[in-house]
């Protein structure tokens, strides 16, 4: 069950990354059907303002669908968030042109991203809340490690195909109909989705909370107000902690590729198949990172992670900058490689700051304020910020700044390795290491 419960998640988490790297890696292209203009900027800054436009509901979907996994269980909402994000990603395949339906047609790109952005809001609370209840205090890194592996792998797809389709295709075709390809095949994968967390059950920490409700030991309703303000101190760190994991998240596999084509007028075609190998050598070591957060503890490596973008942003992006392809590899491997330090740590780590009581509720409240804020809007406030200033370091001036906040999020969050989820009991995986344990506590 515990196999079978991070499948799913990690499925789910590959589709909706799917879409939003297919976007990204896109960005160009929907520009010219969706914004025309004359200036290419402009273009690129309206595809990633409805880029942007879908995390500000993401908070709230997560006040909607994270409270409810407090209330009706864990198992249900990831299933309902993954109908919406394959609708929402099937519709965008759908919609005309602007050559054909005009002004409507961005309205129509704007709405379905809403829709996407509303689901999503649920998706990464939900689904990290359900992986870290469902595994072993031992193991809890390496296997919430695979939520975000299913990031990686959605990326890939993505990434992958926008390649293909460049590769294969003219511009003429790629901008008549060949972008539409890689959104519509989101229906038949958030069908298989559907299907695996249909088959889950309800996580033993939540189940336990459930049968305590019935028995009239606990209140099942949690106000909002119980996850928000008596969560203040756990809330701000979780803000803090997204804040530079999603930054730098953002900035390497949704800004990158555009930055690369549209600011260093590099070739798209190759632009796209290092952004390739750099997210195919990350999920190569990110279940030995995850292993290294049981091992170690979250702290030292998300630590690890803010002193390395604090330190070698800068080299890493002159890197970039200069121009050939072994030097654009390597600036990016470092970016990448370093980004690992979160992504192997965080769906596990964050679980972890919120009792069960109001785990899946404030963990989504606060993840998706911080996406929305900081999060969503890199590409679209380093575009800017480029384009005002005309300083091309800017991305990496970016993530040092997230960075310090980062670190210093770490300094006063509680270490949660080999530790049972706080309001939890503790989750072992075999009757040998119940019997330990118990002979132990005796």
């Amino acid at each position: 069950m515990v196999n079978r419960a991070v499948k799913a998640a990690a499925l789910g988490n590959a589709m909706e990354w799917f879409d939003f790297g297919v976007y990204s890696y896109i960005a160009v292209t929907l520009g010219h059907v969706f914004f025309p203009s004359a200036d290419p900027t402009a273009q690129l800054l309206s595809t990633f303002g409805a880029f942007a436009a879908a995390f500000l509901v993401r908070p709230f979907g997560g006040m909607v669908f994270g409270p409810l996994g407090d209330r009706i269980g864990r198992q249900k909402v990831p299933a309902v968030t993954m109908i919406m994000m394959a609708a929402g990603t099937f519709a965008i395949g759908l919609i005309p042109s602007y050559a054909t339906i005009g002004v409507w047609a961005p309205i129509l790109l704007l709405a379905a991203r809403l829709v996407q952005g509303f689901s999503t809001g649920g998706e990464y609370g939900s689904a990290a809340t359900f992986v870290a209840e469902y595994a072993p205090d031992r193991k809890r890194g390496f296997l919430g490690s695979f939520l975000e592996f299913g990031t990686l792998a959605g990326y890939i797809g993505g990434a992958g195909l926008v390649t293909l389709l460049t590769a294969l295709m003219s511009t003429d075709s790629l901008e008549s109909w060949g972008w539409r390809i890689p959104f519509l095949i989101a229906g038949p994968m958030g069908l298989i989705g559907l299907y695996l967390r249909m088959r889950l059950e309800e996580t033993p920490a939540f189940a336990k909370l459930a049968e305590q409700a019935e028995e009239g030991q606990r209140e099942r309703k949690v106000p909002v107000r119980e996850m928000l303000v008596g969560q203040w101190r756990t809330m701000l760190l979780c803000i803090a902690l997204v804040l530079v994991f999603n930054v730098t998240d953002y900035m390497l596999l949704s800004y990158m590729p555009s930055y690369l084509t549209s600011e260093l007028h590099y070739d798209e075609t190759h632009g796209l198949l290092v952004v390739l190998a750099v997210m195919a050598l990350m999920m190569a070591v990110h279940p030995f990172a995850g292993r290294l957060t049981d091992r170690f503890g979250r702290r030292p490596v998300i630590g690890a992670g803010c002193l390395g973008f604090l330190l070698l942003s800068v080299p890493a992006l002159m890197l970039i900058r200069q121009g050939s392809l072994l030097a654009i590899a390597l600036g990016m491997a470092a970016f990448g490689l370093l980004l690992v330090c979160f992504t192997s740590s965080m769906p596990s780590a964050l679980p972890a700051l919120f009792p069960t009581r109001v785990r899946s509720g404030s963990l989504s409240i606060g993840f998706n304020i911080s996406v929305s804020v900081f999060g969503g809007t890199t590409p679209l406030v380093i575009t800017a910020l480029i384009g005002a200033t005309g300083n091309m370091m800017m991305p990496a001036y970016y993530v040092m700044a997230a960075a310090v906040i980062g670190g210093i999020a770490v300094f006063f969050m509680p270490e949660s390795n080999r530790r049972p989820l706080p309001g939890s009991p503790p989750a072992v995986e075999t009757q040998a290491e119940a019997r330990a344990l118990r002979a132990a506590a005796r």
